[in-house]
């Protein structure tokens, strides 16, 4: 892909980070436990539908997702879930415990607080709340985080509630959890002023700690999302949501700004051929009778069920279609994925990549004179029902008219390497209206002074006092700030008088290595972490047997640490124990040593460490080994 230079093209990215609070580990508008579960209590289906707003209008992606025709069931279970998810029952008084660690996160960005939050509804109805909206509200507005000395605006903090747990999907019928719905979130959106994926990273970086440095959010996979809010010059903002990997972030921005970039390629490409919008109709003609015979499996099985075989002449756009706009990404992908979700195919072919997957050159001739197309158009064809056929090539026609423009309003998500998919249209302004079932929230001056002097230590503070304090390097510093570990570090090394460096290394890069050994730390406790530092600190055991004590309490889990060192034998020897094991090694190393003197001594080291590894301070075998072998020597 090539090489862009982000200020040429005036890249502006707004940032959008969304956080699961940990109130009282309750949720927003009821006092369920924010907790999730698999366990199934109860189920209920919904279909939702859009409304107009007070000014006649709807929603654009709440229409889209109300054409899709599905169904939504909702899977509950009692202890996470109550009448108000089902939306039986009106919303209860906000979660305070909740208002409180957002404001303190508003106060931390130094942005402003409302004097009353009032709390508005947001059309949602691809079916991830029963109730087609979902509840957020403005705690403050302004404010500013400072990432390499430069001010990134912060436009607003806000309060809301989490969506449903997505679960799976069968044809029609959508699956969703209810434990998650409902959990409290702060959403904190940046002004669009970050000009590269580096800055992006960094902009999040900054505050996430500044939100963790609050001891008031969930940690783990899902407690946070970061979205994006996209534009180059020439072109408009396109959303992406959902992003759950900080790692993910720098790809998801590089590769989106690829796609744009190319779009508008495209879009310059068009102009230079002379091709006109006007000329991409919704002209479409059923070619089945040039795949009767074909040999393609697909387009076979469409034609034996009873389905067709539709095209589309695209007037100029030969060669387009296969142009690549992001690894792996081509516009004829783009244009499939407006096929899938409109018309709910499996996809489409265009003559760019034709002939291929069992469809012949003929076949291809044929249907090219079929719709009387020649070498400067291409012909796109959807193989399916007829009524999702015409659905989905009314989608192509719409995207096709798109690309005369640029970059397309919308919203897309991530795949797992970077690289985005068509979502959804981008939602309009008609999808927010007021929520009059909850009563507004005054915040007094009283309040904001006493949320004031409890804010925490700032994250740039807490680096230099772990440096200085436990003369740790700052890199360890850092990868403490932004593990879950800071508390539990200083913790341990006050209690255990095990090394500071050791127990830092060990919380952020040992158990870091084991997850990817496929090690479920998370199954050992922090109370089982904290005794095994107690273990090592009063030499009960040696540090280099802290990753195997770890993974045997993850593979038994109803055990302690000490049973762990004992079945694993790596209780630490004594001085007699150790200089017994040396004696005998000696001992059998006579000839060795007559023959090398005090040049055996590495050998003979490392044959005593292969015996006693984990059991006896590496440093101490190598001393006690040199004096044995001064002895016998002498």
């Amino acid at each position: 892909m090539e090489q862009i230079d982000y200020k040429k093209i005036n890249l502006k990215v707004g940032l959008e980070l969304h956080q699961q609070l940990d109130a009282n580990n309750k949720k927003l508008f009821c006092e369920c436990d924010a907790e999730l579960s698999d366990n199934v209590v109860y189920k209920f289906v919904r279909r939702l539908r859009p409304s107009q707003s007070e000014l006649g209008e709807i929603d654009p992606a709440a229409l889209f997702e109300f054409i899709r025709g599905r169904e939504f069931v909702y899977l509950g279970d009692t202890k996470n879930s109550c009448l108000v998810e089902m939306d039986e029952e009106p919303p209860h008084r906000p979660n305070q415990k909740a208002i409180d660690i957002s404001l303190a996160i508003a106060l931390m960005l130094k942005a402003t607080p409302v004097d009353e939050i009032h709390v508005t509804r947001k059309i949602v109805i691809d079916g991830s709340t029963p109730f087609g909206f979902q509840r957020t509200a403005v705690v403050a507005m302004g404010g500013e985080v400072v990432v390499d000395g430069k001010i990134v605006p912060i436009q607003t903090v806000c309060l809301e509630e989490d969506a449903c747990r997505p679960d799976r999907v069968e044809g029609l019928s959508v699956y969703y959890r209810l434990d998650r719905l409902g959990v409290p979130l702060v959403e904190v959106a940046t002004g669009p002023v970050i000009g590269s994926p580096e800055e992006a990273v960094k902009v999040a970086l900054a505050i996430g700690r500044l939100m963790r440095a609050t001891k008031g959010v969930k940690r783990g996979i899902g407690s946070i999302r970061q979205d994006l809010n996209v534009s180059i010059m020439g072109g408009n903002v396109v959303e992406i949501k959902g992003i759950q990997e900080l790692a993910l972030l720098y790809n998801v921005l590089e590769y989106e700004v690829q796609r744009q970039f190319n779009l508008i390629k495209i879009r310059d490409e068009l102009v230079k051929r002379g091709a006109i919008k006007e000329n991409i109709v919704e002209n479409f003609m059923d070619v089945s009778n040039v795949f009767k015979d074909t040999k393609c499996n697909i387009i076979k099985r469409v034609l034996q069920s009873g389905g067709v075989v539709m095209a589309l002449k695209l007037l100029g756009f030969a060669g387009l279609l296969r142009y690549e706009l992001e690894p792996g990404i081509r516009f004829g992908t783009e244009l499939a994925d407006y096929a899938k979700f409109w018309g709910g195919v499996g996809g489409l072919f265009h003559t760019d990549e034709l002939p291929n997957y069992g469809i012949s050159g003929t076949e291809v001739a044929e249907l090219k004179k079929a719709v009387e197309a020649d070498d400067s158009d291409c012909v796109v064809i959807v193989a399916d029902d007829e009524l999702k056929v015409v659905d989905a090539l009314k989608a192509v026609v719409n995207r096709v008219r798109k690309a005369f423009d640029g970059v397309p309003e919308e919203t897309r998500g991530p795949y797992p390497d970077g690289t985005t998919h068509y979502s959804r249209p981008k939602p309009g302004a008609a999808r927010m209206y007021p929520e009059t079932d909850i009563s507004p929230v005054t915040i007094t001056k009283e309040h904001i002074d006493a949320i004031r002097s409890m804010i925490p230590e700032l994250p740039e503070a807490t680096l230099a006092r772990l440096v200085k304090q436990y003369n740790i390097n700052s890199k360890l510093a850092i990868q403490l700030i932004d593990s879950d570990y800071v508390e539990l570090f200083e913790s341990i090394v006050e209690r255990s008088g095990a090394s500071p460096t050791f127990v830092a290394v060990s919380l952020t890069e040992t158990l870091k290595y084991l997850k990817r050994d496929n090690v479920n730390v998370d199954k050992v406790s922090v109370t089982k972490l904290t005794e095994i530092f107690n273990l090592i600190g009063s030499n009960f055991v040696a540090k280099e047997s802290f990753p195997d004590i770890v993974k045997w309490l993850a593979e038994n889990e109803s055990c302690d640490p000490k049973s762990a060192v004992e079945h694993l034998g790596l209780r630490m020897l004594s001085p007699s124990e150790l200089d017994r094991i040396i004696d005998n090694i000696m001992k059998d190393n006579e000839p060795l040593i007559k023959k090398r003197g005090v040049s055996a001594l590495g050998t003979l080291i490392g044959i005593v460490m292969s015996n006693v590894r984990g059991r006896v301070d590496a440093r101490v075998v190598s001393q006690r080994v040199k004096e044995k072998l001064e002895e016998a020597i002498s």
